[in-house]
């Protein structure tokens, strides 16, 4: 779940302030260990000589076989030569439904696919746009640790319309002289150049389209126990809010894209994608209803980032006899999630909906958090918690690293901006994977940090699939107690010098963002 939306801050500043205090932690983190800027490369990034990454962290899955386990790791600056293809149909805010082929080459040339559906399963087209341009790398994310910037330029984007009545859709929405006719004579099927260097991004932004999701990049490699390995291609997210998207510079990452000659096997969607052009996109085949019901245990399947650099994973348990629900999210300083810093654990109950009209298959939710536990990780997180006024965090004085502390009966925690109880309006759905094991897609936070907390504020698309580990656990529940509604946000005066300034800093911005990024998320 989510926390609530952070003061009265306009989106913009809100955005800056957070980035900026996100510089002010690495230069702190720079005079307070003596160490270079992370993984801000020296040499140019054309050199052989890249850093690695290595994962530590693995789901914790009951059911999982010792040949899932994988290691992972990440070079910067990231290789990009090849073909990346979309794993399934993917949902973006708005409803958007599409899948993506982005083909770079090693002069830097990029010709990227992006073909655009009417519906949630992909199965009918609308229309497809063809991208060209350059891709430059700049350096390391001094604001999302273990991802590269980079400069995209477009040199031109050309449109095919498939049906006339995708034709008739986007004459709602599109300025004729897009096209250079009238969209009128359009003609399904033909190739029309929409924007090229010359021209302005008037016509781009009436589709709501943007590169800017190439600002952010991050490659991981998958090495599997048997021998095998899958390549993942991570781009900059894209704003839930429409007027937002278009000029929004990412902070955290899409589902990822996956290399067309190194993909999770079977993967049929792939070939689909791999196989398509702009004029003969891919007609996904419809997938069968995975298992509706929630009962069980269900957890993260990688470390996930949230925008404004955020690293969890996340561990649900659902009881749909007595409609409770218990979420642990755990909180990490690195894309590793191998530095733990703190875990929160939230319990309540939930409601299920109708069916959603906007996206097919998928189901409305409420739920409503009246329990909110932490457990500090470290010995900085426990001082500055420790340093709460009493009443307003917890059992003041009381922090200890491990130890949990139940925030009910201060109804929250004041210092990182937690009320207690709090309601939300949810979306979920269910699909399998390439196993057809169950997945649970659960409604993507708001980019800006405000909460869902209206029904016309419920989202449109998803976060990372979660998988099912066991169907027989039960969530613990406590009666709710009952106080203000809603988290609001308040500042935290930052002490202390090396670490312990470090720590106050994170939790400055999770006090702004904490339950907004990291709940039922």
């Amino acid at each position: 779940m989510k926390c609530a939306e952070a003061g009265n801050m306009s989106n913009g500043l809100f955005s800056h302030l957070l980035k900026g205090a996100w510089l002010l932690w690495q230069v702190l983190f720079v005079a307070g260990t003596g160490s270079k800027l992370w993984e801000v490369p020296t040499a140019s990034f054309t050199s052989s000589s890249n850093l690695s990454e290595g994962l530590h962290w693995v789901p914790h899955c009951q059911n999982r076989h010792p040949q899932d386990r994988v290691r992972i790791t990440a070079d910067v600056p990231p290789r990009l030569d090849g073909t990346w293809v979309s794993t399934r149909c993917e949902v973006r805010p708005g409803p958007e439904f599409l899948t993506r082929s982005y083909t770079f080459h090693p002069n830097r040339h990029l010709q990227a696919l992006q073909h655009y559906y009417t519906d949630s399963t992909c199965g009918d087209p609308a229309y497809s746009l063809l991208i060209w341009g350059k891709l430059r790398l700049r350096q390391a994310s001094w604001i999302t640790s273990g991802g590269t910037e980079a400069e995209p330029h477009l040199s031109k984007v050309g449109i095919v319309v498939h049906s006339v009545a995708a034709r008739q859709r986007l004459a709602s929405g599109l300025p004729p002289v897009c096209v250079g006719l009238t969209l009128g004579r359009v003609v399904p099927g033909k190739l029309y150049e929409l924007y090229n260097t010359r021209a302005g991004r008037g016509c781009l932004a009436a589709l709501g389209f943007s590169m800017m999701e190439l600002g952010l990049i991050r490659v991981e490699m998958q090495h599997h126990s048997h021998g095998g390995k899958i390549l993942e291609l991570f781009l900059g997210d894209i704003h839930t809010d429409w007027t937002q998207r278009t000029h929004y510079r990412p902070t955290g990452y899409q589902q990822p894209l996956q290399n067309a000659m190194h993909h999770i096997h079977p993967c049929p969607v792939c070939a689909l994608v791999y196989r398509s052009s702009e004029q003969r996109p891919p007609v996904l085949p419809r997938r069968s209803a995975a298992s509706a019901s929630l009962a069980g245990r269900w957890v993260s399947q990688r470390c996930e980032t949230r925008p404004t650099v955020l690293f969890l994973t996340r561990d649900f348990s659902f009881d749909p006899e007595q409609q409770v629900w218990e979420g642990i999210y755990r909180h990490y300083s690195d894309p590793f999630c191998s530095q733990p810093m703190f875990t929160l654990r939230a319990s309540g109950h939930y409601a299920q909906g109708n069916p959603s009209s906007k996206v097919l298959g998928a189901t409305e939710f409420v739920f409503k958090v009246t329990q909110v536990r932490i457990t500090a990780m470290e010995e900085p997180t426990a001082k500055l918690l420790n340093e709460t006024r009493p009443g307003k965090c917890g059992r003041a004085g009381g922090w200890e690293v491990g130890v949990e502390q139940d925030l009910t009966p201060t109804h929250g925690c004041t210092v990182l901006g937690i009320k207690l109880p709090h309601k939300e309006f949810e979306l979920f759905k269910f699909e399998p994977d390439h196993r057809k094991h169950p997945l649970l897609f659960i409604g993507e936070r708001p980019t800006d940090g405000s909460s869902p907390d209206r029904p016309q504020k419920r989202p449109t698309s998803f976060q990372a699939p979660m998988v099912l580990c066991s169907g027989g656990e039960r969530p613990h529940h406590q009666p709710p107690h009952h106080s203000e509604s809603g988290f609001n946000s308040k500042q935290v005066q930052v002490t202390g010098n090396g670490t312990e300034r470090l720590t106050q800093l994170v939790l400055l911005l999770l006090g702004s963002v904490l339950c907004s990024l990291s709940g039922i998320h």
